[in-house]
């Protein structure tokens, strides 16, 4: 039973943290929305920012898991895999939850680098580098790093564009840009 509570209170304040923000979003909130008690809460995470570290280690390994299950599952060909993250970034600009990226707000909000809260946010950011690097790798990439960033950075800046522009093809256009960037690294 004390799980599930866990669950509920890191359910709850992930979907807040994620509309309202980390900071904005005060604890009587979390309570409420998960219906646990502020004990209940305590038994489980010291502070806020404690229960906003789990709550951004769990968003990193489900979106990595999900964003990397999609990407395996629409494409086996390497080079076509480099083009699925921007399909499946589309995909996920168009779910009805969508506002921003769970991790560039994180980091936003708790700019030192050496904070936790950042810390794990870019965590999330070099975890996908490398998964990612590996795919170019696998593809015969001439610099398979710098690739990897550089899709990277276009598909962060396609769901930056898309949140704050509401143009949900955002993800489209970046593809577009990829497969150059992707040409003239492979040829």
């Amino acid at each position: 039973m004390a799980a599930s509570k866990r669950e509920r209170l890191l359910d709850s304040a992930a979907a807040l943290f994620h509309l309202h923000g980390f900071r904005a979003t005060g604890i009587d909130r979390i309570l409420q929305a998960s219906d646990c008690a502020k004990m209940t809460l305590y038994n489980h995470f010291r502070s806020k920012e404690e229960l906003i570290l789990a709550c951004v280690r769990r968003a990193d390994e489900a979106w990595r898991n999900k964003v990397m299950k999609k990407i395996e599952h629409s494409a086996k060909d390497p080079r076509d895999r480099l083009l699925a993250i921007f399909d499946v970034a589309e995909d996920i600009i168009d779910d009805d939850h969508f506002c921003g990226c769970f991790f560039v707000k994180a980091a936003s909000e708790f700019r030192e680098l050496e904070d936790p809260i950042h810390a794990a946010a870019a965590e999330n950011k070099r975890l996908f580098t490398h998964y990612v690097t590996r795919i170019a790798e696998d593809a015969g990439a001439r610099e398979p790093e710098r690739l990897a960033k550089s899709l990277l950075m276009l598909l962060d800046g396609a769901v930056a564009y898309a949140h704050v522009s509401g143009d949900s093809k955002a993800p489209t256009l970046a593809r577009e840009s990829a497969q150059i960037l992707i040409d003239q690294n492979l040829s």
